[in-house]
């Protein structure tokens, strides 16, 4: 894939801890500073997860955030989460050489194997004084340990047959990463990334159940909109846009 100026194909510098509260944190800390940057830790004490939800960070596990300054017009940067998801699972295909068939992409940004979730990513964002928008893209990969005490079923690469170190996997990371970013292309390019991440999708054309805050909706997985937004199908043939929501497979509609 060709380069874009602003991205460079030399590593991303790393800043790495032994422990830390957040690694999002700690990168939006340092917006005023080198950009982009990986802030990695072999622990997180506060991790967090997508609604302030707690996130699990023993070590063995690659807990890492991505600071990005100035990346794209500010609508179009939550698309970065489909950039994300796609460079993970380009990544842990490359180090892992795992069968297509077992790993795949839940909307908006979940990777899952064997219908398990691999890692978590949260897109945080602020606004720096001259007006830059700040851009953190935080990841918690199960290389070595998954949570039991989750609605959801999990994994890790172990797990799954695939022992690997967190710092050999943030090297091809942050290789993929480079790769869909200047493919994003401060979100010109969406069109394809889109269509890269519809190809690797789970649950497209399927039943699921959509939970939105305090109330739940069913529907068929229909599409992605041109923005990334999910197009949900009813069963009375309406169409509903979600842009935001957990999503869990449905039995209940046709």
């Amino acid at each position: 894939m060709a380069g874009r100026p602003g991205f460079s194909r030399t590593p991303t510098p790393v800043l790495h801890f032994p422990a830390i509260g957040s690694t999002n944190a700690e990168a939006m800390a340092r917006a005023g500073g080198t950009h982009p940057l990986w802030v990695v830790a072999d622990r997180q004490t506060e991790g967090r997860g997508r609604r302030g939800r707690p996130w699990s960070s023993p070590a063995g596990n690659l807990y890492a955030s991505l600071l990005l300054v100035d990346a794209g017009l500010p609508a179009r940067l939550p698309q970065l989460c489909f950039a994300a998801s796609l460079a993970l699972y380009d990544a842990v295909r490359a180090i892992t050489g795992i069968d297509p068939l077992r790993i795949g992409l839940k909307w908006p940004n979940d990777v899952m194997i064997d219908g398990a979730k691999l890692a978590g990513i949260l897109l945080e964002g602020s606004t720096l004084p001259d007006g830059r928008p700040v851009t953190v893209i935080g990841m918690g990969i199960n290389c070595a340990h998954h949570p039991a005490d989750t609605p959801y079923p999990t994994t890790s690469l172990l797990k799954a047959g695939y022992p690997t170190e967190p710092r050999a996997l943030l090297a091809a990371l942050d290789a993929a990463m480079l790769d869909r970013l200047a493919q994003w292309s401060r979100g010109a390019g969406f069109a394809a990334l889109g269509e890269d991440w519809v190809r690797r999708a789970t649950g497209l054309g399927r039943p699921v159940t959509v939970r939105l805050g305090h109330r739940e909706t069913e529907g068929v997985f229909e599409a992605l909109d041109p923005a990334g937004a999910m197009v949900l199908r009813h069963a009375d043939g309406s169409r509903e846009i979600i842009n935001a929501g957990d999503v869990f497979p449905s039995a209940h509609v046709g």
